[in-house]
């Protein structure tokens, strides 16, 4: 198991540490062999996504039938969830001769996960091999869920690698984090910190503003970053302050990372004239059962072979199919048939193609949502993190604002939803949104969604 999933809970006692014990202990984590950090499959893993670059269709097509089944057998024998649900269905895992059988395999829905999650998870390996993580996912509704230590985190991290390499990433790369991650969420707090363990620059999503904008700046010259990896929301407003303040980007970059929300062709541009260098986008989940990423020439986005198996739903009356991922390597709590309720518009099989692989030409994933604060911050939705157990209890989570500075929180309650995890909730998204901001939180019985059915993150009436 990696050293890195071993101490993955200590995480928040680590981030409330003072910064120069930080960085004391962050360089010498740093010096450690790789193997210990990352653990033996990310080396394994990073060759799979190196190798599976140049594979055609015919070994994309063995790989995945190989991994389908092992998957599937897997979570028949181990998962009561599974065991009853192919029951029901009369489904035979070990008769699986092609992935077209798949569809005679009963689907998994969020909603699935949520009632049923200790029956979906495998009885092998056990419970010290688990790692249990959350997700709001696109849609504002909370789900827990497993990663297989020593496996998905160290694979997550190999594939991410080897995309971001066809935009410019190299081993060593030093980079500038303008995320979730934040070294304060105080109007008056600082803008950017050092985080040793990576050798990155974490900048704050929290207070982009003019009257702060010089020290993004200067922190950044002084930093000397290879590489932006930022929401696409939190680079359009540098890319904004930048025009509005007459400054320019102060380093060259070889490349933008820009994931985990939607972004327009003309925003892809804006941000490209502006950083001059690629900006280079792709798909993926925190329940790490499929990826897409952008090809090292062509912008359509290809879903990885060797990382998990794609399906896609019926089109809707926009053209847009859902994402139906079954996942690979997850033997502490496989995915199978995942409705993921993201939807993307698939690119129809081309000789063009840059790889032999599933293809998208758009992906609906998060819209560029902010909070707009008393003073005029900006504060992502992304950047409000639901990646720990926070939220759990909530059906359904969604903003709400019609003037800057007062937010409502619009939450639909599971039974386990009571006074205490209410209070908590407010005590973290207060601090989060700072001082600027105040929070009321109204129970309803359902949240506003869209035309899909998908519930919004935000409701608002700002521009």
């Amino acid at each position: 198991m990696s050293l890195e999933d071993k101490l993955y809970p200590l995480l928040p006692l680590y981030q409330r540490m003072p910064q120069a014990l930080k960085a004391g202990l962050g360089t010498a984590y740093r010096a450690l062999p790789e193997q210990l950090r990352l653990g033996d499959r990310y080396r394994t893993f990073r060759s799979l996504a190196e190798d599976c670059e140049a594979w055609d269709e015919s070994r994309a097509a063995d790989y995945q039938l190989e991994q389908l089944r092992a998957v599937l057998v897997h979570a028949q024998r181990w998962s009561p969830y599974y065991a009853s649900s192919f029951a029901e269905a009369g489904f035979r895992p070990g008769r699986l001769s092609s992935p077209g059988d798949l569809a005679a395999c009963p689907m998994l829905t969020k909603a699935d996960l949520a009632r049923r999650l200790g029956e979906v998870v495998a009885a092998r390996p056990g419970p010290a091999r688990r790692l249990y993580m959350t997700t709001g996912g696109s849609t504002g509704t909370p789900v827990g869920f497993y990663l297989h230590k020593g496996v998905s985190r160290p694979k997550e991290q190999a594939f991410l690698e080897a995309q971001w390499r066809r935009a410019g990433y190299f081993d060593g790369a030093r980079l500038a984090v303008l995320r979730s991650q934040a070294p304060s969420r105080r109007a008056d707090g600082p803008v950017a910190t050092y985080d040793a363990t990576r050798d990155w620059l974490v900048l704050s999503p929290y207070q982009l503003t003019e009257e702060r904008f010089g020290e993004y700046l200067s922190a950044v010259a002084r930093f000397r970053p290879d590489i932006l990896h930022a929401y696409p929301s939190a680079a359009l407003q540098v890319v904004s302050l930048l025009e509005r303040t007459g400054r320019r980007w102060p380093v060259p970059l070889r490349c933008v990372l820009a994931a985990s929300e939607r972004l327009s062709t003309a925003q892809k541009r804006d941000l490209e004239a502006t950083f001059q260098c690629r900006v280079f986008t792709w798909y993926g989940h925190s329940e790490r059962a499929v990826l897409a990423a952008e090809g090292r020439r062509s912008q359509l986005q290809y879903f990885w072979p060797a990382y998990g198996y794609v399906e896609f739903g019926e089109p809707d009356e926009e053209g847009l199919r859902e994402v139906i991922a079954t996942s690979f390597h997850n033997y502490a709590m496989p995915l199978v048939r995942y409705r993921t309720g993201d939807y993307v518009r698939v690119s129809p099989a081309d000789s063009s193609h840059e790889y032999p692989w599933p293809a998208v030409e758009a992906v609906e994933g998060r819209a560029q949502e902010v909070i707009v604060t008393g003073s005029g911050r900006r504060v992502p939705l992304t950047a409000l993190n639901m990646h720990d157990a926070t939220f759990e209890g909530a059906h359904a989570l969604q903003f709400v604002q019609k003037v800057p500075g007062v937010v409502e929180l619009h939450y639909v309650a599971g039974h386990e939803l009571g006074e205490e995890r209410l209070g908590a909730i407010a005590g973290v998204l207060r601090h989060r949104l700072g001082e600027d901001c105040t929070l009321s939180i109204t129970r309803v019985d359902a949240v506003e969604k869209t035309s899909r059915g998908k519930g919004k993150w935000l409701v608002t009436d700002l521009s």
